[in-house]
């Protein structure tokens, strides 16, 4: 057994034990999204979702991180950071235009202020939405503009633990060849390690996407944890005897942690969850879309395509209110109505672990995992939650207290052993999201490049040519991008499939393209030199190992 794994045995709870008085919790927040860039056009629509992310969820995180730190807590929670999000914060390209958008976020907000001058409401809030930008803008130039290095630097100190995904969030229970799953999985840890410096010890898997084998996978690169939907643990073989807020064993060592439905509820919910409190900022209301054109034009897209610049404010109000019937948002009413919902998911989590803890002979976990993009993006207070959380957990009554799966695993490396069961965090619990009648035509091209990339990469692998060992790492990259399970999912909902339909399509002819250049002995250089510059990431991918290795 690999040594970064834990041992596996079957508790009997209670036997011979006192039980714990109280529990622990993991928040888990997963940071992804898909790769965009476009050097090819000075201004991209979809870049966009990256900057907006900064903006609204990943400066705001390490702020509130940060303090965390200079309190002394430590393993606060798990960050899942994925290769495709890392490789874009960390492009030179991508940071120069993340600095012009805000810009042009504070020139908006000073256009804003001055209009706003006759309606004091208005201009109180377009000053705070300014200012705000603002301080983001430091916190960026405080840390030299490196947001993968700032959380690094985090977890470094003990405030959190980072994990990775997927090499490019492929849905891996719909890879049909192994080997795909493996590469995957291997390209992943090694730009993991290239990013923060040490191998990583967990992993989330893209959507929770779960199918016998994956195990196997994680433990050849000596992964020790991972995360599953709650139905993926009760559904396991044997049933797991402590339930949902225990870890198991796979056979292969692996553990398996199972997502805790209290908590989830609370949170997500669109009926029962904290964000849809009429308090709340409304991310739907913004300037972007009620200016006149004429106003807005310089501050969105050159082509006079509107966009959400985060100058909002009005709030939630109502559950079925208009639009244009929305309140002005306060936003000290917002962010203290935060602090309640912070004391509020505490005092459950708190009475939930007490509850569980008489009926286990060890602490129970508490896992709690969310997109983080949910906090301060789609939910803008949710940064300030989360604050209320951590500092209410600081130093706190033992009953509750913050910790990470792998905190948690070196305290109890002794546990179940069970099979997990097939299922995902989507919709319905399986594959469905993915595997539509909207998107499964994607599939028979994904499989066949699958088969495609193991026999060129037989055939090429030990070539000396630089030319041909250039185009068979750019055809891997090629299929990995277009392996994202983004493609399917906005083709399931229906968001962007302009966009979704034509990066896939791009990506399959263009790994088409490479195999018929590398079989017929005719490679492109000049066009293989333009693909390389635009789809970029993993620059040091090996075939070798990448691709046809099992062991770290």
């Amino acid at each position: 057994m690999s040594p970064a794994l834990g041992s596996a045995d079957t508790p009997v709870p209670g036997a011979g034990q006192r039980h714990p008085t109280g529990g622990d919790l993991g928040l888990v927040l997963h940071a992804h999204l898909p790769f965009v860039r476009h050097p090819e056009n000075a201004y991209h629509l979809e870049e966009n979702w990256l900057y907006e992310a900064i903006t609204a969820t990943y400066l705001p995180l390490l702020e509130v991180l940060a303090e965390a730190r200079a309190r002394g807590q430590t393993r606060c929670l798990t960050v899942s950071l994925s290769p495709p999000l890392c490789a874009m914060l960390c492009d030179d390209l991508l940071q120069r235009r993340y600095a012009a958008y805000l810009d042009r976020l504070l020139r908006l907000g000073e256009q804003e202020v001055r209009r706003t001058s006759s309606t004091p409401e208005e201009r109180a809030l377009a000053r705070f939405h300014l200012d705000r930008f603002g301080e983001l803008r430091q916190l960026l130039q405080s840390i030299g503009g490196d947001v993968v290095g700032a959380f690094a630097a985090l977890q470094a100190a003990g405030t959190i633990d980072v994990i990775t995904t997927a090499a490019t969030h492929g849905y891996l229970p719909v890879l049909r060849e192994e080997v795909a799953r493996r590469a995957q999985i291997n390209v992943a840890v090694r730009a993991y390690r290239e990013w923060f410096g040490r191998h990583p010890r967990g992993m989330w898997l893209p959507e929770c996407g779960y199918v016998d084998g994956i195990d196997e996978l994680l433990a050849e690169q000596g992964i020790r944890y991972f995360f599953m939907d709650a139905h993926g643990i009760l559904y396991g073989h044997p049933r797991p005897p402590l339930g949902l807020h225990a870890p198991v064993f796979t056979a292969r060592g692996v553990a398996a942690f199972g997502r805790d439905l209290d908590s989830s509820r609370q949170v997500w919910s669109a009926t029962e969850g904290y964000p849809g409190d009429g308090v709340y900022r409304d991310f739907y209301r913004d300037v972007g879309y009620d200016r006149p054109l004429d106003e807005i034009a310089p501050y969105i897209h050159p082509d006079k395509i509107r966009v959400h610049t985060g100058y909002k404010y009005h709030r939630v109000t109502g559950p079925r209110v208009d639009l244009a019937d929305k309140a002005l948002y306060d936003p000290a009413l917002g962010l203290s109505r935060a602090d309640e919902h912070a004391a509020d998911f505490v005092a459950k989590r708190t009475a939930q672990a007490v509850h569980l803890a008489a009926h286990m002979d060890r602490r129970p976990f508490i896992l709690s995992p969310y997109d983080a993009e949910l906090f301060g993006h789609w939910w803008f207070e949710g940064p300030a939650f989360l604050r209320g959380v951590l500092r209410r957990l600081d130093r706190g009554p033992d009953t509750l207290r913050l910790n990470t799966a792998e905190g948690y695993l070196q305290t109890y490396s002794i546990n179940a052993v069970s099979q997990p069961a097939q299922s995902s965090w989507g919709e319905g619990g399986y594959s469905a999201v993915w595997l539509d009648a909207s998107n499964d035509w994607m599939y028979r091209h994904v499989h066949r490049a699958e088969t495609q990339a193991k026999q060129l990469v037989e055939r090429f692998v030990l070539e000396r040519d630089p030319l041909i060992q250039r185009a068979l790492r750019q055809l891997l990259r090629e299929l990995l991008l277009a392996q994202s399970s983004d493609w399917a999912f906005i083709l399931k909902t229906g968001t962007a499939v302009g966009y979704a339909t034509q990066r896939f399509k791009t990506h399959i002819a263009q790994f088409q393209a490479l195999a018929k250049q590398l079989t017929e002995g005719n490679i492109d250089a000049g066009w293989l030199a333009e693909v390389e510059a635009r789809d970029n990431l993993f620059p040091t991918l090996d075939p070798s190992c990448c691709w046809m290795g099992a062991g770290v």
